[in-house]
């Protein structure tokens, strides 16, 4: 939940205004976009939301706890322990594994025992249709599968919410299909909220509700049929 939130970039005499006063509430759960042109302030909203960046003004609640007061520690161990993220570049490491990739939050964020770390990786590395894949790494698998890989790091850590900035960008028609077809799989099986920024209409006809940004203000909350509160 976002209240009266802004978020300014001040580079000498100059400020630039990337969120003005926005309000939104997202339930636990929801397939979410935020949509808009380029520079309306979305992937900084999304920033803002996993705690990578912090508002300069107003309140932000993530997981049912309040995140704008917390320190760049803080802000790590909670997003190590509540956030996943799934990126359109990927973002695997590529001197290891596809197991080795999913395993890594546990290793470096989560101080996990080796065999409860393997079991919960095999999981989800079955989850996503990948079990069989494991020991490839990234450079011998295709966009598909990397974004795949990246659904199941996201996920590892039993996230209570993934942010997916374009997860679609770099993936043709049919293989986008079947991602936003696994994350909403994924959604309905960990009950994991889902929040996207994006410019894909096939993402965009595929969530619950859809909140439009323009100059960093929202413009626009479109809830569809049967889809969440905001």
């Amino acid at each position: 939940m976002a209240k009266e939130l802004e978020k300014t970039y001040v580079a000498g005499d100059i400020s630039v205004h990337a969120i003005r006063g926005v309000d939104f509430a997202i339930e636990s759960g929801s397939f979410v976009s935020f949509i808009g042109p380029s520079g309306s302030g979305k992937s900084t909203l999304l920033n803002m939301i996993g705690c990578l960046d912090p508002p300069t003004k107003g309140t932000l609640m993530v997981a049912g706890e309040e995140i704008t007061g917390l320190n760049s520690r803080e802000a790590a161990c909670f997003r190590g322990e509540h956030i996943g993220f799934v990126f359109q570049d990927f973002n695997l490491i590529p001197v290891l594994t596809v197991f080795e990739n999913v395993e890594y939050p546990l290793q470096m964020v989560q101080n996990w025992p080796k065999e409860k770390r393997r079991d919960r990786v095999r999981e989800m590395l079955e989850a996503v249709g990948m079990a069989d894949q494991s020991q490839k790494y990234p450079n011998q698998i295709s966009g598909g599968q990397k974004q795949r890989v990246a659904v199941a790091r996201a996920l590892v850590t039993n996230a209570k919410l993934v942010l997916a900035d374009e997860p679609t960008a770099n993936l043709d028609r049919e293989t986008a299909g079947r991602i936003i077809a696994l994350m909403k799989k994924m959604r309905d099986e960990f009950s994991t909220t889902f929040v996207f920024s994006t410019h894909d209409p096939r993402i965009v006809e595929n969530v619950e509700i859809t909140f439009t940004l323009e100059d960093g203000k929202l413009m626009r909350n479109e809830m569809k049929a049967g889809g969440g509160h905001a």
